[in-house]
């Protein structure tokens, strides 16, 4: 279980730009829980990922992961449990290695790295059915630059390899929002898959509508830093694209947009 309790953070303090985004913020996520979370720019979607990763921090509250306070956790301890897929797909590899060699580091995330080889040859067979799943090939490409791949193919090997290390938790960060349509339904499947598999308890920030509304058991909208729709289960089951598409255009015009 994840659990959000009073967060408060504000941007920019003391500057005439300041800004307080969370005000007592409160969200507990259920573990296996697949969560979709839509909303306008600004609305917290990233800064709620950021928060629970470690990337930034907050002014006040606490952030528990299975009733352990990690509030003062460093990223990289977070990390431990925790895999993330970027928008940018090349945030999630390293274009300047090869296939093998960006497999591998995923492959040790979190172990002690000595002055040995950083490949593990007896390992390669292990990645080679690991890409397979992908269906694009890259198991026959391992010695290939991963700069040289597609941004789908570099996607797609982004979210394998966030999932290679016993991980609790997967953080999507609008992880298809880059990619053309075909390839970004390639993706979501992908990721349903591994989800599913792993038994991960996800967290997916996404301006798909479509996607926020078939993949997951809960929907969120967050507007201003605060949830204001929150469906699980059998209630997100009857939401549609249409109801979603609606919210945003009542809040657009509250807001003057």
């Amino acid at each position: 279980m994840l659990e959000l309790k009073g967060i408060h953070k504000i941007y920019n303090p003391g500057t005439v730009n300041e800004m307080c985004l969370f005000d007592r913020f409160d969200l507990k996520v259920e573990k296996g829980d697949f969560i979709s979370v839509v909303g306008s720019n600004g609305s917290g979607k990233t800064s709620m990922l950021n928060l629970i990763c470690g990337s930034i921090s907050a002014e006040s509250g606490q952030i528990l992961m299975n009733g352990q306070d990690i509030t003062k956790d460093k990223e990289y301890k977070r990390n431990e449990k925790i895999g993330r897929v970027y928008q940018n797909p090349a945030m999630g590899t390293c274009p300047s290695m090869t296939i093998l060699e960006n497999m591998s580091l995923a492959d040790n995330k979190g172990r002690f790295f000595g002055l040995g080889r950083g490949t593990d040859k007896s390992r390669i067979n292990y990645y080679k059915e690991q890409l397979i799943q992908l269906n694009l090939g890259l198991e026959d490409r391992m010695d290939t630059k991963v700069g040289s791949l597609s941004g789908g193919q570099r996607q797609a090997m982004a979210l394998l390899m966030s999932a290679m290390t016993p991980i609790e938790f997967l953080i999507l960060d609008e992880h298809t929002a880059a990619l053309d349509p075909k390839t970004a339904d390639m993706i979501m499947e992908l990721t349903d898959k591994i989800v599913r598999e792993k038994k991960l308890t996800t967290i997916m920030v996404t301006h798909n509508l479509r996607y926020a509304v078939e993949y997951g058991n809960r929907l969120l909208m967050m507007h201003q830093g605060e949830v204001i729709l929150d469906k699980k289960r059998e209630e997100k089951k009857e939401v549609h694209v249409e109801d979603v598409l609606k919210l945003f255009n009542e809040i657009s015009i509250e807001c003057g947009n």
